[in-house]
C-alpha cells in the first residue's frame, strides 16, 4: 500500500504543530526557557496512577479471553477459545508490540526509519538459526540472539545517525534491503531462502508447541506486549526519553545545556532495536517459521500506518491502531470474497474485493479529518477539554 509513503513527511510533527492530545509527555509545547526545567523535572510525578491502573485492567481482560465462549462475528474466526481466533489475536498482540517499539523511534525520538523489520526479522531469523544448528535451550538461544541484534542496532544506527531526516530513512532502508537480499539469497544456506527458516522444537517447550497449545502462546504474545509496553513507557519517561523529545523539537538548545543528541539517540535506536528482536523471536514460535516477507520495507511502512493511524505521540493509540489494522488486514480479505461482496454492483464489488483498497481507503479518511489518529479524536471528546485538546 503506497498511500503512508506520501503522507509522513521526514520528520513526525513537533510538539508545535500536533495536538497537545497526542503529544507523548502529555503537556504543552516546552519553549527553550523552559527546556532545562523540563529535562531536569522528576518525571514520576507528573503522571497518576490512573493510567496504570487502565492498562492492567486490558492486561486483565485479555488474559482472561481464552477462558471464555465469546464470539464477535466478522472479528474473529470462532470462540475466543478457539486456537483460529486465538492465533489472530495473539499477531495482533505481537504487532502491538511491535508498533510501540516504532512508537519509541518516530513518535518519542522523531526518527523515520524505513528499515525498523530489519531488527524484528533479525529475532525471528537469528533464534530459528540458533536452535537449528545448536542444541542449547530456548532462553539462552534466546538471550544470545538478544546481544546479536543489539550489537547488529549499534552499528547501523552508529552509521545511520550521521544524517539526519529523508536522508537517515534511506540509509535504514539500505540496511532493511540488505537484510532482505541476504534472507532471500540463502547466503550459506542458513536462511532457506524463499521458503524461510522453521522452527526446531527439539529445545522449545512442550507447551509452546501444537496447535492445542495456542493458548500458552497467546498468553505469551500478550505478555511481550506487557513487557514492551512497561520499557516503552519508563524510557520515555525517564531523564534520556525527555532528552530525546528535546532534541526531537529543537537539537540546538539540546546542545547548549550541555547534552549528547547523538548518543542518545543512538540509545533510543539500540533500545527500539532490542524490543523488536524480542517480538521477532515471539513470531517464530506463534508461526513456526521466519519467511522473507518479514525483512521487507512494507513491514515497516505497515508500522508507520499504525501508528499515525493510532496517534503520532500515543503509546496507546498505536497499541490500538496495531490492533485495528491487523484486524482488517487479516479480516477483510474474508469479506472481500464473500457473497455480499460478490451480489453487489461493478461499481462497489470491484474496489470493495481489494483489501488494500479499502485499507488505503480508511487509512486516507483518518489522516483527514482524525489529523491526531485515534488518540487524538479521543482526547478531543474527552469532557473538560478545549477546542485545542487541552486541559
Amino acid at each position: 500500500m503506497t498511500t503512508p509513503m506520501s503522507t509522513p513527511t521526514s520528520t513526525p510533527p513537533t510538539s508545535d504543530s500536533r495536538p497537545e492530545a497526542v503529544r507523548a509527555d502529555g503537556g504543552a509545547p516546552s519553549d527553550g526557557a523552559g527546556l532545562a526545567a523540563r529535562l531536569a523535572a522528576p518525571p514520576s510525578r507528573r503522571r497518576g496512577a490512573a493510567p496504570w491502573v487502565g492498562a492492567a485492567v486490558a492486561a486483565v481482560v485479555l488474559a482472561c479471553l481464552p477462558l471464555f465462549n465469546l464470539h464477535v462475528p466478522g472479528v474473529l474466526p470462532g470462540p475466543t477459545y478457539t486456537p483460529g481466533a486465538l492465533h489472530l489475536m495473539a499477531l495482533c498482540l505481537l504487532y502491538a508490540a511491535l508498533a510501540l517499539s516504532y512508537h519509541l523511534l518516530y513518535g518519542v525520538a522523531g526518527m523515520l526509519s524505513f528499515g525498523h523489520a530489519l531488527y524484528f526479522a533479525a529475532g525471528a531469523y537469528g533464534l530459528a538459526v540458533v536452535l537449528q544448528r545448536t542444541d542449547v535451550p530456548l532462553l539462552v538461544a534466546g538471550v544470545l540472539v538478544l546481544v546479536g541484534v543489539v550489537v547488529l542496532a549499534n552499528l547501523v544506527g552508529a552509521i545511520s545517525l550521521r544524517v539526519s531526516g529523508v536522508s537517515f530513512a534511506m540509509v535504514t532502508l539500505a540496511f532493511a534491503q540488505a537484510g532482505n537480499v541476504v534472507a532471500r539469497r540463502d547466503l550459506g544456506g542458513w536462511t532457506g531462502g524463499e521458503e524461510g527458516v522453521g522452527l526446531r522444537t527439539a529445545h522449545v517447550p512442550d507447551w509452546l508447541v501444537g496447535v492445542a497449545d495456542t493458548r500458552n502462546v497467546y498468553w505469551l504474545a500478550l505478555a511481550v506486549l506487557v513487557v514492551v509496553y512497561v520499557v516503552v513507557t519508563w524510557f520515555q519517561r525517564s531523564r534520556a526519553g525527555h532528552v530525546v523529545e528535546a532534541t526531537r523539537e529543537n537539537e540546538l538548545r539540546v546542545r547548549v545545556i550541555g547534552q549528547q543528541p547523538y548518543l542518545i539517540r543512538l540509545l533510543t535506536f539500540a533500545v527500539a532495536g532490542a524490543l523488536a528482536a524480542v517480538v521477532g523471536m515471539a513470531y517464530l514460535l506463534l508461526q513456526s517459521q521466519a519467511v522473507p516477507t518479514i525483512t521487507s520495507a512494507d513491514l515497516t511502512i505497515t508500522l508507520l500506518v499504525m501508528v499515525v493511524l493510532g496517534g503520532v505521540g500515543s503509546r496507546w493509540g498505536a497499541v490500538v491502531g496495531a490492533v485495528l489494522y491487523t484486524l482488517l488486514d487479516q479480516r477483510l480479505s474474508v469479506f472481500a470474497s464473500s457473497d455480499l461482496v460478490d451480489g453487489l454492483p461493478a461499481v462497489l464489488h470491484v474496489p470493495l474485493s481489494e483489501p488494500l483498497f479499502t485499507l488505503g481507503t480508511l487509512f486516507v479518511l483518518v489522516v483527514l479529518f482524525m489529523p491526531g489518529g485515534l488518540a487524538g479524536a479521543a482526547a478531543r471528546l474527552r469532557p473538560g477539554r478545549d477546542g485545542r485538546g487541552r486541559a
